[in-house]
């Protein structure tokens, strides 16, 4: 019997239509619908045109069904194969969930703490100042995915981001997760998720080992046999899926140690500017600020010097979000950003970064070159808390003060920070080049959003941690190191991935390789 199938309808509604209304009066031989893409289009509001949502729908008529592109999956259970992950982030998570659909157990070992414990920690840190350094915002089941934004939202172009984000809503995520063109999750649900992608992993017989981080990769005739772990346990693998983070400098160093192959890589430093949640949605939304159907506005900046070839541009954008104190050394300051689902908090805030290039800004003499770099300065802004403050605080200046390079006698404005700000010199963190294009960027900024630099602007750091100062070379094709055979860097830490999704998708990038090299 033939089936019609559905078809595709794009509109074009006003913020305040409501598509279910439209629907019924321009097409009312739908009968049902799906969205599969919603995207916002406020450009115009600040000059009074209304904002639009661009809708991808797909609509089914009287006798017409919805496609089904549901997945299958081979069993594969009878393969002698059970691969050990290094990291229980997003990258590493990921890669056992598609092990898992393919009825293949794996053994995941997570330096840190689960999602929950992993707070008792972290809020230690942010009261106290008491750095626990291996259960903190980076390390701990979920990775730094799990104190962030929450945010969805990727540049790769890949067929299996469909499938991440529609696990996220089969683990309990919002419909909307699934068409949304910029979507996120928020902290406080994606905590709840990686949860139960735990819980599931673990009824499916995978392993997990929490609180014992990787001591030695045991490597043998360039071919990875498995780890040895501080506590002593030795684990046995051919494949050995590495997904630290790119937080983790202590595996660097063993990289280095066991001669696996790595190069340098460019990455970003800078600060994180924060306003007031009402002023940055006004100045994006005009007269419709307060219209709830908008949500907290976000906006995406970026400039770029033709002399020094070097980009200034804003990075992780947080709509009503907090600052975050996100070190994971006693001796090192870092900052972040995160928000919560409802993205109701008073602040707003954003990286903003400066391009930091390999052979240029800093030596190519060592492996860990770029890794120095970035401790350098976090060591810097923590030796001003020490001395100017309590060692918790993070050093913070207004942009006025940033822009004239003169500290004033008045209070900083109030912050989201949870861990306390005090005023400082922030230019005596940072090398000469980070400052002078931090200052150009953001006064160009003013130019793409008027008064972006104004009001109760405020500028906490340092950002050090935007992507991984390295990358650990590997095959194309295989996805294994270039030089050792079973070792498979994967995710942000081995510099393939840029947050949650992309670090999902290497992930199962990784795993499809390694059954393509069974089957």
């Amino acid at each position: 019997m033939f089936i019609a199938m559905s078809k595709r309808l794009q509109l074009r509604l006003s913020f305040d239509e409501s598509l279910e209304a439209v629907l019924a009066s321009k097409h009312p031989e739908v009968e049902d619908f799906r969205i599969i893409s919603k995207a916002l289009d406020a450009r115009g509001a600040p000059s009074g045109r209304k904002p639009v949502f661009n809708y991808d729908l797909e609509v089914v008529r009287k006798g017409e069904s919805f496609s089904n592109a549901k997945e299958e999956f081979a069993d594969l259970s009878s393969l002698d194969l059970k691969p050990l992950i290094i990291g229980a982030g997003p990258a590493g998570l990921f890669a056992a969930i598609r092990l898992s659909e393919y009825g293949i157990k794996s053994t995941i070992v997570e330096r840190g703490d689960i999602a929950n414990k992993r707070m008792l920690a972290i809020s230690k840190y942010w009261k106290k100042g008491i750095m626990n350094t291996e259960n903190n915002v980076c390390f701990g089941e979920g990775g730094a995915g799990l104190f962030s934004d929450g945010k969805l939202i990727t540049r790769v172009k890949s067929p299996f981001i469909k499938y991440v984000m529609q696990k996220f809503v089969d683990f309990g995520a919002p419909e909307e997760v699934g068409y949304l063109s910029n979507p996120h999750l928020g902290s406080n649900k994606i905590r709840q998720l990686i949860s139960k992608m735990t819980d599931q992993l673990k009824e499916a017989g995978h392993e997990l080992f929490y609180n014992d981080s990787v001591k030695e990769l045991v490597i043998e005739d360039n071919i990875a046999k498995g780890v040895i772990l501080k506590s002593g346990k030795e684990i046995r693998s051919d494949h050995v899926i590495l997904a630290t983070g790119h937080s983790a400098s202590d595996i660097y160093k063993e990289l280095v140690r066991k001669n696996v192959d790595l190069k340098h890589k460019d990455f970003a430093v800078g600060v994180r500017i924060e306003h007031p949640r009402e002023y940055i949605d006004k100045l994006q939304y005009g007269e419709y600020y307060k219209a709830s159907e908008l949500g907290t506005a976000r906006y995406r900046l970026s400039h770029h010097n033709p002399y020094s070839d070097k980009g200034t541009y804003s990075f992780c954008m947080c709509p009503g979000g907090y600052v975050l104190s996100s070190g994971t050394d006693e001796d090192g300051i870092v900052v972040n950003g995160m928000s919560n689902y409802a993205r109701n908090s008073r602040w707003s805030n954003s990286a903003i970064v400066v391009s930091v290039k390999a052979g240029e800004d800093f030596e190519t003499d060592s492996a860990l070159s770029g890794l120095d770099f970035q401790q350098d300065i976090e060591r810097r802004a923590f030796e001003l808390s020490t001395k100017e403050a309590d060692g918790k605080k993070l050093p913070a200046m207004t942009v006025a003060e940033f822009i004239s390079g003169k500290l004033n006698d008045v209070e900083l404005p109030k912050t989201s920070c949870p861990s306390g700000i005090f005023k400082a010199d922030l230019t005596k963190i940072f090398p000469e080049f980070i400052v002078e294009h931090l200052r150009e960027g953001i006064l160009a900024f003013d130019q793409k959003i008027k008064n972006f630099s104004s009001g109760d602007s405020l500028l906490i750091a340092p950002e050090t941690r935007t992507s991984a100062p390295l990358t650990v070379t590997r095959d194309k094709n295989t996805f294994e190191s270039t030089n050792i055979k079973g070792l498979y860097p994967c995710g942000e830490g081995a510099g393939y991935a840029g947050g949650i999704t992309s670090a999902a998708v290497d992930g199962i990038k990784v795993v499809e390789s390694i059954i393509s090299s069974k089957t």
